[in-house]
């Protein structure tokens, strides 16, 4: 929840109020508004975290397709497993041209950094009930615009720059919101995958850590092949990179 998300980042000596958090499943209930009657009942493939966005918003929190939801959102938890994923292809067995029902992700990122390595992400999850239905869910978080709309809508930021440790989905999507972004190389995209970006996914700014915001950012120099940024140059000959 974004109290959560609010207490973990004020731990950490941090000024955050829950006010201060945006969440996919926020993004997530602002993308379903547009797609069924307020109140209606949704299928919550997700934690507790989702649950409480969905009542929030008004709508009536469902675990079971028998109900006849409305529609469906997933979003992560650890405890997402194989009966929850089954009731979601049970509810969106019905193909959208046919009449099926709207199906919302909260994000789809495929892996997520843990303590003792790098786990399968909510992308996972929702490509599991891709496989099993044949359609696409509409996706609220990165690198989709409704959490940077969201967020640029509740903070009233006019120049936001947005951070973020992943090239597919937070620059990715800062880059297709027109916003500036910066990559911290301390979560899961590195220098490697960096440099073999493609334009989509190029950051306005790099910093090995988060205590670099603090300080001023090296200059950049470009003089034809050769590029200085601070103390570094590199240069391309041909199709090297020197």
């Amino acid at each position: 929840t974004d109290a959560t998300v609010a207490a973990h980042l004020s731990s950490l000596g941090l000024r955050v109020a829950a006010d201060d958090v945006v969440t996919s499943p926020q993004a997530a209930m602002r993308l379903m508004r547009d797609l069924v009657p307020a109140g209606s009942t949704l299928l919550v493939i997700g934690g507790e975290g989702l649950v409480v966005e969905v009542e929030k918003a008004g709508f009536v929190v469902t675990r079971s397709a028998e109900d006849a939801p409305a529609a469906v959102v997933q979003g992560f938890a650890p405890e997402v497993g194989w009966t929850q994923l089954a009731e979601a292809a049970y509810a969106l067995a019905t193909p959208v041209e046919e009449g099926g029902i709207p199906w919302v992700a909260t994000n789809t990122d495929w892996t997520i950094p843990q303590a003792r390595g790098i786990a399968p992400g909510n992308g996972t999850l929702v490509s599991a009930v891709h496989t099993a239905v044949g359609r696409l869910a509409t996706i609220a978080g990165k690198p989709e615009r409704p959490i940077f709309d969201e967020a640029v809508t509740r903070t009233g930021a006019t120049n936001p720059l947005f951070i973020g440790d992943r090239l597919d989905t937070d620059i990715q999507g800062a880059r297709a919101a027109e916003m500036a972004s910066l990559l911290v190389l301390t979560g899961i995209d590195r220098p490697k995958q960096v440099l073999a970006a493609p334009p989509s996914q190029r950051p306005d700014f790099i910093v090995a850590d988060l205590r670099e915001l603090f300080g001023p950012y090296p200059s950049t120099t470009v003089k034809g092949e050769r590029t200085r940024v601070g103390d570094a140059v590199v240069e391309i000959d041909g199709v090297d990179l020197r």
